[in-house]
């Protein structure tokens, strides 16, 4: 589940996960990391289709605007009723650094929820791995404008520190400054 959705106000309202990093849209740099993912939803608006692979399904929220945990909510009620075992992937379109390395150190976790924190130990709430079942028990009653702690209150979560090498995979561009940010790691990367 891809989160593409938001207002973008900190980036003058540009459709954030279109925006280039290395020369490549944020969205497609995630889509990437997650290539394997089946099914594949991305929670966002329709500005966002000419982007998305063959197959993948395009939701939002509604009303719009509701914040991560209805976008969440939008993204599980797409996904198909294959039983609660199974795991999904929540990760957000802004994520330029995000890998299938990254994907694969959340997914070897055997737990309901596993997400990494930085070095500070700040949970990286949409770079996370959930059971489904967890995840859809956890959702909130009223999803719209919750907050990401009401998803969490009752969720056992792993934490997972990231040990790989480069940028850290959960680095978001929220502000201009944040995508100069990556776009001078990404040339320095040479990627």
């Amino acid at each position: 589940m891809v989160l593409a959705g938001g207002a973008a106000r900190r980036m003058g309202g540009l459709a954030k996960p279109l925006l280039p990093v290395g020369g490549v849209p944020m969205l497609r740099r995630v889509l990437s990391a997650v290539a394997d993912a089946r099914p594949l939803v991305v929670v966002g608006g329709p500005e966002l289709a000419a982007e998305l692979p063959t197959g993948a399904l395009l939701t939002r929220e509604d009303p719009p605007g509701g914040g991560p945990v209805a976008a969440i909510a939008a993204g599980a009620a797409a996904l198909p009723e294959t039983g609660d075992s199974g795991r999904v992937l929540v990760v957000a379109a802004d994520l330029p650094f995000l890998t299938r390395e990254a994907v694969a150190a959340l997914l070897a976790v055997d737990a309901d929820v596993v997400m990494f924190t930085d070095p500070d130990g700040r949970r990286q709430h949409l770079c996370a791995a959930w059971r489904l079942g967890a995840l859809r028990a956890a959702l909130p009653a009223s999803a719209h404008g919750a907050p990401m702690r009401a998803l969490l209150a009752d969720a056992d979560v792993v934490e997972l520190p990231w040990a790989g090498a480069g940028p850290a995979p959960w680095y978001d561009c929220d502000t201009p400054d944040e995508l100069k940010a990556a776009q001078a790691a990404d040339a320095a990367a040479g990627s």
